[in-house]
């Protein structure tokens, strides 16, 4: 079994024995689904985190990735003489307890409800976890090189937490679940999360978030490895797509360019020696294993379709997510300090729609397209083990601002439901997934029954509409599915242009849920 399929397996079964689906017969192609909302998990009280949880698991989303915010549970924990005396950063009893509230209560109802969880554990951190910004970068001071060993306390309080073995301060003392997913810090290569991303190191500007996003992934993978996590999936990258051709603090660094400087390899594939070795560290990465579990990318597109790729070399976005794995793959052989045919997983993706942001995205129909177009491209890649969609419901516009104005807008419009939560045609895109492709004188379908449960075995119909008709008719015999995901491929044959879709029908009650329109010919 290949890297990719095995941690697929160990992610299903985990699902399994902790009562979260049933067990697959075997790993199979596909992935696994993820969504990330923090505003509906986090910042929106009990019963809409509840009622989030609940349709994510209605959708079929086997795990949620949630963000620990270093900066949020940090908070007032030194805020007084008294708080400075006590506190460890390393011991999670030294926090505010109601700063883990949050999260403890977002473990418990997710185990209730039947969604796994993973941890993306990040700054921004507390002024006291970064380096002092010089005036001149007073602005990034918030992301200003944050410190490698307070960030492993934080970790290290983080994974003592949620061992499994950690009895809450507040809720009458009941264990705090374990998690077993993890994530070493979000988009190091982006200056909104980590500054300096470029640096003067003698005469030269060096990219230097990669040098420090090195000894985070070492701190943080220790703190995790000491907390009993060890042999859990711990994720490293978390890169977003693209960057830019700046060299200042805030300029945000390509993934390929950024990856091939964390493990200290020139552009010609070579390794940096002499002065452009030291003046990027290169000596450290001896000390640095990137014993990962997969690595983690965010090939969002911005509003081209997802098999349009940027025309920067260096980025990696969903129409050429391959690259990904091959550049790894380069890295593994140059350095050894990364293992071969280490498996990738996406944990952002989506797109904004415009209604309602008037300024920026796509429209409904292009959105529910381009998740499904996706999907395929994830799945046709054997190393990819997961795929996540940004966003559940869109985020309120920014109170204060001027109505209509970009700043109003500034918030993440790439839900599958509306502000109001009206679905838009993505959610039930999402649910039944389906792209049909014209092929000879047919079409090839693929599609997923992403509703149901892990391990079902059911059928789906295709129906197909000719041009200028007003009915559906099936087209051929029902398509068996019998991948523990939910995935099938059909191919059918049709010597006219018209619109398809799938149908399932719930064997018990009838019910029948359709999948989104594809026009072809």
């Amino acid at each position: 079994m290949t890297p990719c399929r095995a941690l697929l397996a160990l992610l299903l079964a985990t699902l399994a024995m902790g009562g979260l689906g049933a067990a697959p017969a075997h790993a199979g192609p596909g992935q696994i689904s993820i969504m990330l909302d923090d505003d509906q998990l986090l910042y929106r009280g009990d019963a809409e985190r509840d009622f989030a949880l609940n349709r994510m698991k209605l959708l079929g989303v086997d795990y949620a990735r949630v963000s620990i915010l270093w900066s949020v549970v940090a908070e007032n924990a030194r805020k007084t003489a008294r708080d400075r005396r006590r506190f460890r950063a390393d011991d999670p009893s030294t926090y505010p307890p109601g700063n883990w509230d949050r999260y403890d209560r977002l473990v418990r109802a997710a185990e209730r409800i039947g969604i796994g969880l993973y941890f993306n554990v990040t700054g921004p951190g507390p002024s006291w976890g970064h380096g002092k910004a010089p005036r001149s970068e007073r602005a990034n001071r918030r992301t200003w090189k944050p410190k490698p060993r307070e960030y492993f306390k934080f970790v290290k309080a983080v994974g003592a937490r949620y061992s499994g073995a950690y009895r809450d301060e507040n809720d009458e003392g009941a264990l705090v679940p374990r998690i077993s997913f993890w994530s070493i810090y979000n988009e190091p290569n982006q200056g909104g999360w980590l500054t300096p991303q470029y640096m003067r190191r003698g005469s030269a500007r060096v990219p230097w978030s990669p040098v420090m996003y090195r000894e985070l992934w070492r701190y943080g993978r220790a703190a995790l490895d000491q907390t009993g996590h060890d042999e859990d999936f711990v994720l490293a990258g978390e890169t977003a797509p693209l960057g830019s051709d700046g060299v200042t603090s805030k300029s945000p660094i390509r993934p390929k360019k950024f990856i091939r400087e964390l493990f200290c390899i020139r552009p010609d594939g070579r390794r940096y020696t002499g002065r452009a070795a030291q003046a990027r560290q290169c000596s450290r990465l001896r000390r640095v294993d990137f014993r990962t579990s997969a690595w983690a990318h965010h090939p969002y597109t911005k509003k081209l379709p997802p098999d349009q790729r940027d025309t920067a070399r260096d980025s990696i976005s969903m129409a050429n997510i391959s690259d990904l794995g091959s550049l790894l793959d380069q890295m593994a052989s140059r350095t050894g300090r990364i293992g071969s045919d280490v498996p990738t997983i996406l944990t952002e993706f989506g797109y904004e729609t415009r209604p309602p942001d008037p300024f920026s995205g796509v429209s409904f129909e292009d959105q529910a397209a381009y998740i499904n177009e996706g999907d395929l491209l994830a799945y046709r890649d054997p190393r990819i083990v997961g795929q996540t969609q940004f966003l559940l419901r869109d985020v309120p516009p920014v109170r204060g601002a001027r109505r209509n104005t970009k700043r109003y807008w500034f918030t993440y419009q790439s839900g599958l439901y509306n502000i109001d939560g009206s679905p838009k045609p993505s959610a039930a895109a999402y649910a039944l997934p389906l792209v049909v492709t014209p092929s000879g004188d047919g079409v090839d379908v693929w599609g997923q029954l992403r509703f149901l449960p892990n391990g079902t075995q059911s059928e789906v119909g295709l129906e197909f509409k000719p041009e200028g008709s007003a009915e559906f008719r099936a087209v051929g015999e029902p398509v068996r599915v019998t991948n523990p995901l939910g995935f099938f491929e059909a191919q059918r044959s049709t010597p006219e242009p018209g619109t398809w879709r799938a149908m399932w029908r719930d064997p018990g009650s009838g019910a029948i849920a359709y999948s989104r329109e594809v026009v072809v010919g």
